[in-house]
């Protein structure tokens, strides 16, 4: 990294909560946040109470939003969060926002497009509601940003590929702001019914305690879940007051497959993306890792690989959050970038409930933690956060 660049606040609501002591509470509980839903007939992870609240409050607020697509408005919703907590609000101009959703506004086009089979007319706004940049351009207006406004789809990695975009336009001097994350609002019945197909979703039993189970190397069938969240970061550069995290490490690489939704056996993007930002970060062992692994048995499978190519025996802590919050796609990196900040500001890390070998909560130092996302067309992005700048 040329730069000192810090993480100095956030936004989110999930199934997690919306307020920092909730989410806190809720990353430190073996609970998980995902239920059964008879309308879809399937397991999923909504808004918890306190976020769909907050999601609601928002609304009321600003009643305009009441049209946008729900990735939209939550990406709203978790962007004034985070842009509320900056020292820096009245102080804009400079400031640049990069925000991703892999699939958009999926709500509001399976409407339009269920009424145009229908024959019946169509709003005048159904299309600047449904393209992909009214996600950034949404946001960028509501908070008054006049720096560049990005919005971009790069599967289940978006939010860290919006990390490191703003990363690479920070480092050139353009802009000394960068406001990133990634939104998503999957569930619906057509959306739940592709992942049926491609024949990844969980068939768990409605009563089980984790009907998504990744890294579990038992698992004889698939346990993919959706979830629905939004997460939101400000990046500085130099930032002049300690920052909740660093990011000293960026690492990207790309599957060889054979099909679009594949992973090579041995995870080659997995290994090189995470040798590449342990490279930058000059580290060769985190104290934690916060994987991708979505619950699917070929892609947990091959992270695995990876990860034990690269570390051999030196195995470090693994974490996946999607046992709790469920897979929410393009939102899912910021979520577990946002789960990597809370370990290294409060010094604890998590691990999975139903994994024997290491303990669920470890009270620990934590000086560097390593978080990778992974999408369809086998893109892979690896960032290193460290509780100090180099």
């Amino acid at each position: 990294m040329k730069h000192r660049i810090g993480i100095t606040a956030w936004g989110s609501l999930s199934a997690l909560g919306a307020t920092e002591k909730v989410i806190t509470q809720s990353t430190q509980s073996e609970k998980s946040g995902i239920h059964f839903d008879h309308t879809l007939n399937g397991h999923t992870a909504p808004l918890a109470n306190e976020a769909q609240l907050a999601l609601d409050n928002f609304l009321q607020n600003y009643p305009n939003y009441q049209h946008l697509d729900r990735s939209v408005q939550l990406a709203l919703a978790a962007a004034d969060r985070c842009f509320q907590k900056t020292a820096w609000k009245n102080d804009n101009d400079a400031t640049g926002l990069s925000l991703g959703s892999s699939r958009g506004a999926t709500q509001l086009f399976e409407q339009y497009y269920a009424q145009h089979l229908n024959d019946e007319p169509l709003p005048v706004r159904v299309s600047p509601t449904t393209t992909l940049g009214n996600l950034s351009t949404n946001v960028a207006r509501h908070l008054g940003l006049s720096g560049p406004a990005i919005s971009h789809s790069v599967t289940c990695s978006t939010a860290l590929h919006a990390l490191l975009n703003a990363v690479n336009w920070l480092e050139s001097g353009r802009c000394q702001r960068f406001l990133v994350g990634g939104s998503e609002a999957p569930l619906t019945d057509f959306t739940l019914a592709q992942m049926r197909r491609l024949r990844i979703y969980s068939r768990a039993q409605t009563s089980a305690s984790y009907p998504c189970r990744p890294l579990d190397e038992s698992a004889r069938q698939n346990t993919m879940v959706l979830g629905e969240a939004a997460a939101c970061f400000s990046l500085e550069l130099e930032p002049q007051q300690p920052a909740l995290a660093y990011i000293t490490g960026l690492g990207y690489g790309q599957e060889l497959m054979e099909s679009a939704t594949g992973m090579s056996q041995s995870g080659e993007g997995f290994q090189q993306s995470m040798r590449m930002a342990l490279a930058e970060a000059g580290i060769t062992q985190p104290d934690g890792i916060i994987c991708h692994s979505p619950g699917t048995r070929q892609g947990d499978q091959a992270e695995l690989y990876a990860i034990r190519a690269v570390f051999d025996k030196n195995i470090p802590h693994l974490s996946s959050n999607k046992w709790k919050i469920g897979h929410t796609l393009g939102a899912s990196g910021a979520m577990s970038l946002l789960a990597a900040i809370l370990m290294l500001e409060q010094q604890f890390f998590v691990g999975i409930p139903y994994n024997q070998i290491q303990p669920f909560f470890i009270k620990k130092p934590i000086q560097h933690l390593m978080v990778s996302a992974a999408g369809f067309g086998g893109n892979v992005v690896s960032i290193v956060l460290s509780k100090k700048p180099h």
